[in-house]
């Protein structure tokens, strides 16, 4: 697993090239069914575009990619927007620019230059984050361990999902995927081996408003 980059929350961005009118929509997906389902949504939308190009990539390696120029010439509209969400390295997302033709014809560069800077508009109106790898550690301590365990957890920035006060004390972590060794050798040498680790649960997670929220 490593850390990848998506769409959140898709947005819209508009803008004009001599006169022509380009929107650019975007939209979170988890598979090719779910693109291909949004693509025709769109197109049902600006049903009276002059175009409706679209770009997607799927896969945690970004293996899966798929463009269409929608009748604009060869390579001046899909492959540009395809090129702009993979060099941000975007996983799981789908665009549309729609066309409004505004008279005047763009030349092949100028298409290319339209819908490329088109769909980083639809990108900066998104929300973009990055999931990073990690794990959510659940450590059991006694009463004497737990400050010592707050404090280590707290010096690394490490987010408290769950704080659990009995007899014992258990507390869930969420730990950066390559900080997980050294905290745990940490933990175990300040509580004198005392802390037990009873599950390590690897996930995706991001920080959202400051809140870390677990994905699947």
């Amino acid at each position: 697993m490593k850390n990848l980059k998506i769409v959140y929350l898709g947005g819209e961005g508009e803008i004009s090239e001599k006169k022509s009118r380009f929107i650019a929509t975007v939209q979170p997906v988890i598979n090719e069914e779910e693109a291909l389902e949004f693509i025709a949504a769109m197109k049902k939308k600006y049903w009276n575009a002059s175009h409706n190009c679209f770009a997607f990539v799927l896969g945690e390696n970004q293996e899966i990619q798929r463009c269409s120029d929608d009748g604009e010439p060869g390579g001046t509209a899909g492959k540009p927007m395809l090129d702009v969400l993979l060099g941000e390295e975007i996983h799981n997302a789908v665009v549309v620019v729609t066309r409004y033709f505004g008279g005047t014809l763009l030349g092949t560069g100028g298409l290319v230059r339209a819908y490329s800077k088109a769909v980083q508009e639809g990108l900066r109106e998104s929300i973009v984050i990055t999931k990073q790898h990690g794990w959510i550690l659940e450590i059991k301590t006694d009463y004497n361990g737990i400050g010592r365990i707050q404090y280590l957890l707290g010096q690394r920035k490490i987010a408290v999902l769950d704080s659990e006060y009995t007899d014992i004390v258990i507390v869930k972590a969420l730990v950066p995927g390559d900080e997980l060794l050294d905290l745990k050798g940490e933990i175990t040498e300040g509580t004198n081996g005392k802390a037990k680790y009873l599950s390590e649960t690897e996930v995706y997670f991001a920080f959202i408003d400051g809140k870390p929220e677990i994905f699947s």
